[in-house]
């Protein structure tokens, strides 16, 4: 299977170990990745992830970011405009898009805590999916 990895740079202290994480278990999995694209922050991945999945060398694509809460209910407005937009890119290219994105209000000691259970299974989750679709297209 043939990934993409895009990561977000916002709290890059976070995402930056997730990617190391997602690289580890990937290998583990046997998958290839293709591309590692870094964008802002989560509500900038949308389009990077849509270009992606146009390729015909991208079977799947993970997501990584923390989304940590600030004063305001901005986090939420990125988390769920983000969710939303991938999902949407998920089904109509009908290829897996995890969401490997913490938050919305989330600490800042709380994306530490969640660094490799949700990079793991960022990975996990799109292999699960590709299989799945593969037994049901057939």
């Amino acid at each position: 299977m043939n990934i993409a990895i895009v990561i977000s740079e916002f709290n890059e202290e976070v995402t930056s170990r997730m990617l190391l994480v997602a690289e580890e278990k990937a290998k583990i999995l046997k998958l290839k990745i293709n591309y590692i694209c870094r964008v802002p922050g989560a509500y900038d991945m949308p389009i990077i992830v849509d270009a992606l999945l146009q390729k015909q060398d991208v079977d799947g694509v993970v997501t990584l970011g923390a989304i940590i809460k600030g004063q305001t209910k901005h986090d939420e407005v990125i988390a769920h405009s983000t969710a939303y937009a991938l999902t949407k890119l998920s089904t109509k290219y009908q290829k897996p898009v995890s969401l490997g994105i913490t938050g919305p209000g989330m600490q800042e000691r709380h994306a530490y805590a969640r660094i490799r259970p949700v990079a793991e299974r960022a990975v996990e989750s799109i292999v699960k999916i590709f299989n799945e679709l593969q037994r049901i297209q057939k």
